[in-house]
């Protein structure tokens, strides 16, 4: 945002340096000078992935050292014999055990020598590590151990991660797991931040940069060094928060989110406003911070299409990325999703990023005839492309039903919230097979998880494990002095970074009834215990009135709200959009003459019928036959389908 306006810039990633993209993008806006960076990563994601992180010294207590290798006993396939557990970020001889004992009160039973610390501290210097984790039992009861810990590894100079810091709360394999994870990227997230630091200063003196965390809300490039692992969903949680405000300024309160790139999509489903949940997965591994329960898949515009060894249709999860990228990029081989949409005349070669890249249709045509011929294929080259969509739809749809009709939400209520690059390419296809009748297209679809970004206000999020009976006359009172503890420490964090305006503080609790194995989160005020029974009754069908309740965690959200954002422009013209011209599609197998249309000059309010292709600087749509569209009051397309 420059001057009070929004302008828009899309350039392809630099695997190597990330931070040169982002330092080309930022000269293409504002060469001069930019103040304030707010950014969105999926530099720690695509770390963890690949497994390219730092190497990691575990320390824990004594006997529980393979704690994240063991894990829990529940598997995603519980009958498949094959089945392989993903393998822990930390080798067997990187975990260190520590002779020490803290009751689950907090009282110290065994506390650890000086000597047998510093033989710790050898052992992790000659295992070569390059960052440390330590999470000891019941440190979030009593963190006296870890700090002694920590005093002795602090002389070997390397990132230290302690789980009393990162996760102050009960279910040790989870603590550890995210601890670990934490250690894994902070050496890659510290060197990759601290270079965009100093692009940004190149630019200017007194710029600073605060970065997306998973829970929606942003927060200090300095606090996002120390906890990548609150970054690991930074981009999609943009995404998210994007969509839900953009549909709000259309008067749609619960939406679908379907945020289609280049390798992967990454679905969500919000009611009302985006909430985070306290836990989540990421590449198999359990991670316990504040995170917006999105659902991610390898479905991209990227994504590889390929016959199995039955001769069945593949697509993904495996990319062409942008290097090579697809095969009309000029440089792949291998056929891709949006190979396969060009193909189909979805895409318009010369309209590619506003035209200034020009996608490369007769070598599409001639690579993927070729390589068809090869896998023994006799149809058509269309008969072939719309096989690709049909096949990335269906895992997409899956991926919707995942969020919504697995989770008891009729998705007939919703409406779909595409954006991405390539989400307004596919979203009518799959709203019509699961019967979503609106698809909302925002402006500026293939850059709304930066507006996300740009429109989230400053998060800080605290917690701390209690385990108490719940009692209704005196819960509010003993909880008070523990809830302004937190509160305090984030008034101090604030004010260390700066932050000077009103904080807004949400207080929250994890409730279960006593002898059950996991919790529901409800805000904490004078009904929380009427609104966990109704939230049991809602989530599992039903509740026990008489029965006693656990109070297990508080929570404290903190949040200085953003600035107001101005909307993106409309177009105000008020004569007959015409088309810019006529090109054939293919829809259903047919061959259809389709009108093509450059999204700025649609008329605000004028409704219009598909099929229809609509052109635009970071994103394409396609309109089905059938289907009617227009763009509303704040520049949102909106599409009624056929349902």
């Amino acid at each position: 945002m420059e001057g009070g306006k929004l302008r828009v810039a899309k350039v392809f990633s630099t695997a190597a340096d990330p931070s040169q993209a982002v330092a080309e993008a930022l000269s293409q806006i504002s060469p001069s000078s930019v103040h304030v960076l707010l950014h969105g990563t999926t530099v720690g994601t695509n770390t963890l992935l690949q497994r390219k992180g730092a190497r990691v010294a575990f320390v824990t207590t004594e006997g529980f050292e393979d704690t994240i290798e063991i894990g829990r006993q529940n598997r995603p396939r519980l009958y498949d014999l094959n089945f392989e557990r993903v393998a822990p970020l930390v080798e067997r001889n990187m975990r260190f055990g520590v002779p020490e004992s803290i009751g689950p009160d907090g009282s110290v039973l065994r506390k650890p020598s000086s000597e047998e610390l510093r033989v710790v501290a050898r052992d992790v210097h000659t295992g070569g590590a390059e960052s440390i984790a330590v999470s000891t039992l019941f440190s979030f009861a009593n963190p006296e151990v870890e700090r002694a810990i920590a005093r002795v590894l602090e002389e070997l100079g390397l990132p230290i991660s302690l789980s009393h810091v990162i996760l102050p709360e009960f279910r040790e394999y989870e603590r550890a797991s995210t601890v670990v994870v934490n250690a894994y990227l902070q050496p890659v997230m510290q060197s990759y931040l601290q270079q965009l630091e100093l692009r940004m200063r190149t630019k200017a003196k007194s710029s600073r940069v605060f970065v997306m965390q998973s829970s929606g809300g942003i927060t200090s490039l300095e606090t996002a060094a120390r906890q990548p692992v609150r970054t690991v969903l930074s981009g999609p949680a943009g995404g998210m928060v994007g969509a839900a405000a953009m549909a709000r300024m259309s008067g749609f309160e619960r939406v679908i989110t379907f945020d289609m790139g280049g390798t992967s999509t990454d679905v969500a489903l919000v009611d009302g406003e985006p909430q985070p949940g306290n836990e989540g997965e990421i590449a198999g591994l359990p991670v316990r911070v504040p995170m917006l329960d999105i659902h991610t898949i390898g479905a991209g515009g990227g994504s590889v299409v390929r016959f199995d060894a039955g001769g069945a249709l593949r697509v993904g999860p495996e990319s062409a990325g942008a290097d090579p990228g697809p095969i009309c990029y000029g440089r792949g081989a291998q056929p891709t999703v949006t190979d396969a949409n060009l193909l189909l005349g979805r895409l318009q070669p010369d309209k590619f990023l506003g035209g200034s890249f020009v996608l490369d249709l007769p070598r599409t045509r001639a690579v993927v005839s070729e390589w068809l011929k090869q896998q023994g294929w006799r149809a058509s080259l269309e008969r072939f492309a719309e096989g690709v969509i049909r096949v990335v739809n269906a895992n997409m749809e899956r991926a919707l039903r995942v969020v919504s009709v697995e989770r008891g939400f009729d998705p007939r209520q919703f409406a779909l919230v595409a954006f991405g690059g390539a989400g307004g390419l596919h979203a009518c296809d799959l709203a019509q097979a699961l019967g979503i009748p609106r698809v909302i297209v925002p402006a500026m679809a293939g850059a709304l998880s930066a507006y996300g970004i740009l429109a989230s206000d400053i998060i800080k999020d605290y917690s701390r494990t209690v385990m108490l009976p719940v009692d209704p006359d005196k819960s509010l009172r003993r909880l008070e002095a523990q809830f302004t503890s937190l509160e305090q420490r984030a008034g101090r964090e604030f004010r260390e970074e700066g932050w000077r305006e009103k904080q807004h503080l949400q207080r929250s609790v994890d409730l279960r009834y006593s002898g059950q194995g996991f919790e529901l989160n409800v805000p904490f005020s004078r009904s929380f215990i009427a609104e966990f029974h109704r939230q049991h009754q809602m989530r599992y069908g039903y509740g026990h009135p008489g029965r006693q309740i656990e109070l297990v965690t508080l929570r404290v959200r903190a949040r200085v709200k953003s600035q107001r954002l101005p909307r993106p422009k409309v177009s105000s013209q008020t004569k007959r959009t015409l088309p810019m011209e006529r090109r054939s599609s293919w829809f259903e197998g047919k061959q259809i003459n389709t009108a093509v249309y450059q999204r700025e000059s649609l008329t605000t309010g004028r409704s219009l019928r598909g099929p229809a292709i609509i052109s635009e600087y970071s994103a394409t749509t396609c309109v089905p036959p059938g289907a009617m569209f227009a763009v509303d009051r704040v520049g949102n397309l909106i599409i009624r389908t056929k349902n």
